[in-house]
């Protein structure tokens, strides 16, 4: 059995890394092609640190997702139910 709060959060946590970089990546995108057509960024002399630091940034939180992803489908908190808590149909007695 997987442990599904960690699976749902590692499926928040991806997304929300997808949605960072959709969001705030074409800013990035845009100063490295400027950089690399004219030789540097306009206004803005380090954009290539700029762009690389917000890249370790989303790979973390896509990496921290799937870290939560892993632990889930790992997770055997959904098998370790005491009997006592256990309702539904089934229940014992």
């Amino acid at each position: 059995m997987s442990d599904m709060r960690a699976v749902l959060a590692g499926i928040g946590i991806l997304f929300a890394g997808f949605i960072v970089m959709a969001g705030l990546g074409g800013d990035h995108r845009d100063a490295l092609a400027e950089a690399a057509e004219f030789g540097e960024c306009a206004g803005n002399p380090g954009c290539e640190g700029d762009a690389a630091l917000f890249f370790v940034a989303v790979a973390c939180i896509a990496g921290a997702g799937a870290f939560m992803l892993y632990r889930g489908a790992r997770g055997d908190w959904d098998s370790r139910v005491r009997p006592e808590d256990v309702v539904g149909p089934k229940r014992p007695g």
